[in-house]
Formats: structure tokens, C-alpha cells, sequence
């Protein structure tokens, strides 16, 4: 797997945790979008949203959850979800 096609998904149990976390990550400089769960893990939650992040946000993205004590599910990688003709996220 090229480490250019994997990309990060945060994982919550309801939207409201994905919004707060968000919005947290924003305001820290952490780049992130809101994005569908990726299919391939969906059905191990009730959320369907997740957050993306590239591959070199991730450590700062741990630190600032763990700094706020956010709430999430997992913190997932997976390769080859994203098609650039059809997927826009936010």
C-alpha cells in the first residue's frame, strides 16, 4: 500500500462527538474534514460520519484528544478510500 493512498478516519458512536472533536481540531491548526465512515468499518457503529485526516496529522491529532479528553471510537487507517472524480467532503 502506497503511504500516499492510506488516510486516517476517526471514529465516533454518535455525531455529536464527531462535531466537538472537530471543532477542536480546527481551532488547535489540525487539519481535518467531516467525511462518511468508510464502508469497509460502518457497520461497527450507529454514526455514519467520521473525520479524515492525512497521515501527518494523526499524532497531533491524539495529543489534542487526549488534552481534552474528546470522546471517540477508534482511530482507523485504511488505503484506497478516496476517489478524487467522486468523493468531496467538507
Amino acid at each position: 500500500m502506497a503511504e500516499g493512498d492510506l488516510r486516517w478516519y476517526i471514529l465516533f458512536a454518535n455525531y455529536e462527538q464527531g462535531l466537538a472533536l472537530h471543532d477542536l481540531l480546527t481551532e488547535a491548526g489540525i487539519k481535518n474534514r467531516i467525511a462518511p465512515a468508510p464502508r469497509a468499518i460502518q457497520g461497527e457503529l450507529s454514526c455514519g460520519m467520521s473525520l479524515l485526516l492525512e497521515p501527518d496529522a494523526v499524532e497531533a491529532a491524539r495529543r489534542c484528544i487526549e488534552e481534552h479528553h474528546a470522546e471517540y471510537h477508534d482511530i482507523v487507517p485504511l488505503a484506497g478510500q478516496i476517489r478524487s472524480r467522486r468523493d468531496r467532503y467538507c
